[in-house]
């Protein structure tokens, strides 16, 4: 029996995936629930799974866009399970890099030398005003000979030959990457964004994990790490400032009474923004849970649709990577996004006297034309704030309550 595999929908509005990787190659025999491809959607990266055991045959080729509810493989369920077939291609795949290698590197010098020296006496007097010799050229004429037509077309080396290596590749992005790029247009064409900044001393929090972060990590599993303390700084922003937490809709503003927070992840097939939904309800644990399983899903490819769908507000956090400022790109049709960045130790006056505090580098890029200057100032100063005070201001006077000890 002929089983036809079809595309699966990965979530809804997605009418179209792109075969990213074949897992298996044609001809091969598959076991029912085997990954058999890799497919990009324009928000995710899924595996697809061999509806049943059997010999496959592709219809598609890798980076083919293919329709969902495409046929894109046939399983011949009737065939039988050749014996040592994992061996023989194990031995296959070790075996062909090698003999790749050795036959194609003769081949890419021959197809490259040719006879140097030896130019036509029109071209040697263009080479030489132009202080060139004929070794400098790849003729095209008989055995190599430089012709006129060589000279004129030469161009002198603008520096000293080093003989490095000069070679350039290219790859199709993926419909995930493609999809991202389209995305961060659309936000700089038709947003009215502007970013302003703002510094916050880290050491109360600093203080707080050093002291409590043991305890935090031992009875509930996760580190106590700074997502929670911001995510909870910007809920509580965001309660006072309202208009950050809405979005344009036409002619319409569309504000929210919960707080779903994105959060920007850099995953092996680029840019994620899975979604911390109704954060307003959660406690530093909950958050830091929350992270720590969407993180490692979009590191091992596993995050859905659903989970990276929605978010009324956006945190990115440059600083893992050592940025220290940066004016981050709001994700549509979100209206703001908290830029986070790395700290340092900087000089800061405090009480007239100069001292040495950790200190981070915050921007927030917002939507102008439903955000004033006022609200995205103010909102930006109530982070600041929670951040320099979390005790008072997020954790009610009580750290062990708040942090659940």
């Amino acid at each position: 029996m002929i089983l036809e595999m079809k595309v699966p929908s990965p979530g809804e509005s997605i009418t179209e995936v792109e075969i990213a990787t074949w897992l298996v190659e044609d001809g091969d025999y598959v076991e029912k629930d085997q990954a058999i491809a890799e497919v990009d959607s324009d928000k995710a990266t899924l595996e697809l799974p061999a509806e049943a055991s059997g010999t496959i045959t592709l219809k598609a080729e890798e980076g083919d866009a293919v329709a969902v509810g495409q046929v894109v493989c046939l399983i011949d369920t009737g065939a039988e399970k050749p014996e040592g077939e994992s061996k023989d291609k194990e031995t296959k795949k070790e075996e062909a890099p090698k003999v790749e290698a050795s036959e194609s590197k003769p081949d890419k010098k021959e197809t490259k030398t040719y006879a140097t020296g030896s130019a036509s006496p029109a071209a040697k007097k263009i080479l030489a005003e132009k202080n060139m010799s004929a070794s400098d050229v790849e003729g095209t004429g008989k055995d190599g000979r430089v012709t006129k037509d060589d000279a004129v077309k030469a161009v002198p080396s603008m520096g000293t030959p080093t003989g490095g290596n000069r070679s350039t590749s290219r790859s199709k992005m993926s419909m995930l990457r493609r999809k991202v790029a389209e995305r961060l247009v659309e936000a700089k064409n038709t947003t009215a964004m502007l970013t302003t900044f703002n510094e916050v001393d880290m050491s109360p929090i600093f203080e707080l994990r050093k002291q409590y972060k043991e305890d935090f990590k031992s009875k509930h599993g996760v580190s106590l790490g700074f997502m929670s303390f911001f995510t909870l700084a910007v809920v509580r922003a965001l309660k006072e400032y309202p208009a950050v937490n809405s979005m344009i809709d036409g002619k319409d503003m569309i504000s929210y009474d919960f707080v779903d927070i994105s959060i920007a992840v850099s995953g092996p097939k680029g840019l994620m923004v899975p979604v911390i939904r109704n954060a307003e309800n959660l406690s530093f644990r909950g958050v830091e849970a929350e992270v720590k399983r969407l993180a490692i899903r979009a590191r091992d490819g596993q995050i859905t649709v659903d989970e990276m769908t929605g978010g009324t507000f956006t945190i990115s956090n440059g600083g893992v990577f050592g940025s220290m400022l940066s004016t981050p790109i709001i994700n549509p049709p979100q209206s703001g996004i908290l830029g986070m960045h790395n700290i340092v130790e900087r000089p800061v006056a405090v009480d007239g006297k100069v001292e040495i505090r950790p200190i981070m580098y915050v921007a927030l890029s917002y939507d102008h034309r439903i955000i004033d200057g006022k609200e995205s100032v103010g909102f930006l100063v109530a982070v600041k704030e929670a951040l320099e005070n979390p005790i008072e201001l997020l954790m009610n006077n009580d750290v062990k309550k708040a942090l659940e000890l």
